[in-house]
């Protein structure tokens, strides 16, 4: 038996039950005892077609003659396309048979054969009542803090937005069955007629075939069969649609199909579609607009308004008249929609483009909160607390720091373009016509039956009209690089095309379509023509000039946290999303270097030192914990010491030596106290879950998680206040609510008070005054930190806030197989970190973020705090000039605490003339102004506001480092930093390097003040 005829034969066997007997199909036959009745029910089928075919007024008998006697006067030259070789006798014959009760002797049936086929293609049969139970993987809509369309969530092939049918307009509902199924509501699942109209369409026109599917077929292919061109997928959906009717009713069928259904520019389903196209939701569409969506399921490429508006409108045409047909509208409104505008919104107007770790991070978060399995079984609308602009600028400004560094290091390398377009230009200038798809499923052919030749006409003039393509002035570069679709979707450099190289130099193509002159610096060379990659450019007078940008392999990371709230405005994860999903800001730890030092300083100054404490710079071993393991000696970054300096100035320019030391008497008596009373700072600020009790931990040993810091600088900002960060605000399904972050106020770490904070915070001022975070110190007026460095450079940090944010910025390579490579000698996060936190600073201002000077103390921290001026290096009290400094009081007086880690005698003694007696004694320079800590008579003391106070005549140096030096008070001398005696006094230029001017100057690589000799 041939192999077509088999398969037409068991296609007929499903047809044949579906039709004359849906509720007992048989999905198995015995091919030895059942050819019997796979017989009769043939038969009866063919008489039930019959019928059918004379409803449609159709002579079959005449159809089939003249296919048999003259194929080409019903099929011209497609003919044996579509017959597939079949010998049209054996179909004759088998026509007798079947449908006029003839028993030929030459039968070419054979009923094992068919049996078998059809056995095969039922077996493991999906359910229908799968179906009435679906839950179709739907899209979950991101809402940003202003309450606009941020991003989506969704699975492959389920960019969708569920919709109950109930919420899809009778309009919209009309369209789609009158483009789709007009005998959608009296069918049961298979339209005969349908199948009948195909099969004269098919025969009579050439392209490809249609198959007269009903909407419930078009369910069945879409949501559970598959859509696999072959007869055992059609024998599969015929059985499944035919069941699904006898499941569901008509209205629940089209609800699956409109929420199934692709619809073009990703979207699946009606309610993703109406956005996708017109930015509405579905009950808002307009006729002429629900007819152009009801056009597209048939080809949804080939009748793309995008890409051909000329076809769309020609379908939506089409549409219209079958609607007028049905008596949906009237030739008015018909005529009317068919004049409108096509009204589209342009393509990818909501196409995400960043934020991706932070979407990733509000699914985790729905999970944990609001106890959603998944993002994607159902359409929710999230509120993020994202600030759209500020994230797109942040990755921004992330991926220019990254590339930076390792274009300043030479560590730059061109592995190659993200893409090459050459084939893609070469398909566009070859404009191949793009294939036709299925023609209209022909209406019923209207000639009297006899009338064979004019059936086949009839059904040929209903078929579809090729219409002609349209011409672009586009050049066939520019279509290629609008349309290309790069691997690192995130990264914000344009995507440019080489179009030019060799000794006139290298020129790109721009997506507007302007030429630019590129500079190829690593790629220099190696570019070739068509190659699509990242540029920055240049704008200025004349033609456009660009820079290569190559992909860093430095990671990195960064995060925004409002203050008060603890909501993550913006947030990276890494370099790019596509490179790597795992979000360093979230879920991996590294160690902090020096951003964790306020810590210990906190500690200090809560145990009651002043900022103006005098600290040693030198040299010190710390004795084993218990008694057991090793004693420690730190050192500093270039291994020196200065002598005696303010815990400020410890603070300010990361002196380690300083920070070890305040755990030698300045926190508690014992050093192992003092560690102990860091840690307990550290946990209740909720730094660490446990806190490793060895001395390098106040130098940032124990690595921490991005987020964790972030939330105990905002708690500096905040003078204890600690939020807990979060980027989920609410969820919604369906206009409902499902969670609400719980609106809670930040917990005050209890561990240090009000003032230690404020303290704490202007000390952190300093830093980005002029300390190692000195590149910020245009805008410190605003701005406090903390540069950090860890053990030869591996990590490279920023950690600062303002009044109303904190940013933290993370730059180091991941540790691949436990190994850590270095950043580079030199390499710290004043170099590294502090140029990105500055852009994002600026970027947040320049998207609604306030910016305004540090706030002053609390009026709680105020009441306990004294402001007056002293010279900066030796922190002694002054007259006039000077700078300000705050300190505690204690029972209404200022705690001197300025000798309490270096004794008088120990300074004099250090001084290389101190028997000359030259300096006078520590007194002298408090005479003027009552004791030397400005308590003055009748128990006045300087209360003025630090940060609103004209502290110089210079606004711009609000610590009086430009003064002319011949008015800088003469202090006590100390040591240089390698331990050597200063011959300079405190307040010199030279004092840092103790008269190094005949050797070569070393320089603290976190040191950022410039050139100028003083700080």
């Amino acid at each position: 038996m041939n192999a077509i005829l088999i398969k037409l034969f068991a296609t007929a066997l499903t047809l044949s039950q579906v039709t004359t007997r849906p509720d007992a199909v048989r999905t198995q036959f015995d091919p030895a005892k059942d050819g019997a009745e796979v017989v009769a029910i043939l038969r009866d089928g063919c008489a039930h077609m019959r019928k059918s075919f004379d409803i449609e007024d159709i002579n079959l008998d005449e159809l089939i003659s003249t296919a048999m006697e003259d194929p080409s006067a019903v099929a011209g030259d497609n003919a044996p396309k579509i017959l597939h070789g079949l010998d049209l006798t054996e179909l004759n014959t088998s026509y007798k048979q079947f449908c006029k009760g003839e028993n030929p002797a030459n039968s070419p049936f054979e009923a094992g054969a068919v049996i078998a086929f059809y056995n095969n293609a039922v077996k493991d049969l999906p359910s229908a009542e799968a179906l009435r139970d679906i839950k179709l993987p739907s899209a979950s809509v991101i809402l940003d803090a202003a309450g606009k369309p941020y991003s989506e969530t969704f699975e492959t092939h389920g960019r969708r937005l569920v919709v109950p049918i109930s919420g899809v307009p009778d309009l919209v509902q009309k369209a789609f069955v009158a483009a789709e199924d007009k005998r959608f509501y009296q069918h049961h699942g298979i339209d005969e007629r349908g199948v009948i109209r195909a099969f004269v369409g098919n025969l009579a026109s050439p392209g490809r075939p249609a198959g007269g599917s009903t909407i419930t077929q078009q369910v069945v292919k879409n949501l559970s069969v598959g859509d696999d061109v072959t007869y055992e997928r059609k024998i599969r959906e015929m059985i499944v649609a035919s069941r699904l009717e006898r499941l569901q009713t008509k209205p629940q069928i089209l609800g699956l199909y409109l929420n199934g259904i692709y619809l073009g520019r990703g979207a699946y389903g009606i309610e993703m579609a109406a956005r996708s196209w017109f930015g509405k939701s579905v009950g808002a569409l307009t006729l002429p607009e629900a007819a152009l969506l009801a056009g597209l399921p048939k080809g949804p490429n080939y009748y793309s308004p995008d890409k051909y508006p000329e076809r769309a409108r020609e379908r939506r045409a089409y549409v219209l008249s079958r609607m007028k047909e049905e008596g949906t509208i009237t030739e008015a409104e018909m005529n009317a929609a068919m004049a409108a505008d096509l009204g589209i919104k342009p393509p990818d107007a909501a196409r995400q483009d960043s934020g991706f770790y932070l979407v990733d991070h509000l699914a985790r978060e729905a999970r944990t909160f609001a106890g959603l399995e998944s993002l994607t079984n159902a359409s929710y609308t999230l509120r993020a607390t994202v600030n759209a602009g500020l994230q797109s600028a942040l990755e921004g400004a992330l991926q220019e720091g990254l590339a930076t560094y390792e274009r300043g290091t030479g560590r730059a390398r061109y592995e190659g373009p993200e893409l090459n377009l050459s084939e893609a230009i070469k398909r566009i200038e070859a404009a191949a016509p793009v294939p036709e798809p299925a023609a209209e499923p022909a209406p019923a052919p209207e000639a009297q039956k006899g009338s064979r030749k004019a059936a086949a006409a009839k059904a040929s003039a209903k078929s579809a009209v090729q219409p002609t393509r349209q011409p672009t002035r586009q050049p066939s570069w520019q279509r290629a690089l609008i349309s290309a679709r790069p691997p690192l979707y995130d990264v914000r450099w344009p995507l440019a095309v080489v179009l030019q190289t060799g000794k006139n130099g290298t020129r790109v193509g721009l997506p507007d379509g302007r030429i630019a002159s590129l500079e190829p610096g690593p790629a220099r060379g190696k570019l070739q023509l068509y190659d699509a990659v990242r540029v920055r450019l240049r704008e200025g007078k004349g033609s456009p000039r660009a820079d290569l940008r190559v992909r860093p392999t430095v990671q990195g990371a960064a995060i925004v946290l409002e203050n008060r709230t603890g909501k993550i405005l913006a947030m990276s994860g890494g370099f790019s999303y596509p490179l790597s999903q795992l979000n360093r800001v979230t879920q991996t730890v590294r160690q902090p270097g020096s951003t964790l030092k306020p810590l210990t300083y906190l500690a200090a100054l809560n145990a009651g030192l002043q900022p103006n404490t005098l600290v040693m710079d030198a040299p010190v071993t710390l004795p084993p914990i218990g008694g057991v393991g090793d004693s420690w000696s730190p050192k500093n970054y270039d291994g020196g010491g200065s002598g005696a300096t303010t815990i400020r100035r410890g603070l300010e320019f990361s002196k380690n030596l300083v920070t070890a030391r305040l755990l030698q008497g300045g926190i508690a008596a014992k050093a192992p106290d003092s560690l102990q009373r860091v840690c307990d700072i550290a946990l209740e600020a909720q730094l660490y879950a446990e806190c490793e009790r060895y001395y390098p931990f106040v130098l940032g040993a124990q690595p921490v998680r991005m987020i964790d810091l972030a939330s105990f600088y905002a708690a500096i900002a905040n003078e204890g206040a600690r939020p807990s960060a979060y980027a989920l605000e609410a969820v919604e399904r369906d206009g409902r609510p499902v969670y609400s972050h719980p609106g809670k106020a930040p917990v005050r770490i209890g561990s240090a008070d009000r003032v230690a904070f404020y303290q704490l915070k202007t000390m952190l001022q300093g830093v980005t005054q002029h300390g190692t975070a000195a590149a910020l110190s245009g805008i410190s007026p605003y701005v406090a930190g903390k540069t950090g460095t860890s053990e030869n450079e591996n990590d490279a940090w920023f950690a600062g806030f303002s009044n109303e944010i904190t940013v933290v910025v993370w730059a180091g390579y991941d540790n691949a197989d436990g190994v850590r490579r270095t950043l580079g000698r030199g390499q710290t996060g004043g170099h590294v970190s502090v140029p990105i936190a500055r852009a994002i600073f600026q970027a947040a201002w320049a998207n609604g973020v306030a910016r305004t000077p540090l706030a002053p103390p609390s009026p709680e921290a105020k009441a306990l705090i004294a402001d007056l001026p002293i010279e900066p290096r030796s922190g002694q009290r002054v007259a006039g000039g000077g700078v300000i400094e705050h300190f505690r009081l204690k029972g209404g007086q200022v705690a001197d605490t300025q000798y309490t880690l270096v004794p008088r005698d120990t300074l004099y003694a250090m001084r290389p003339d101190a028997e000359d007696g030259d300096y006078g004694n520590a007194e002298d320079g408090a005479d003027v102004a009552g004791d030397l800590f400005g308590n003055l008579p009748g128990g006045r003391r300087t209360t003025e506001d630090p940060f609103t106070q004209r502290r110089s005549a210079e606004t711009d140096d609000p610590w009086g480092l430009r003064r002319d030096r011949r008015e800088e008070p003469q202090a006590w001398p100390g040591r240089d930093r390698y331990g050597q005696v200063n011959p300079v006094p405190f307040g010199s230029p030279f004092d840092d390097d103790g008269g190094a001017r005949a050797r070569q100057r070393r320089r603290d690589p976190d040191y950022l003040f410039g050139d100028d000799p003083g700080y």
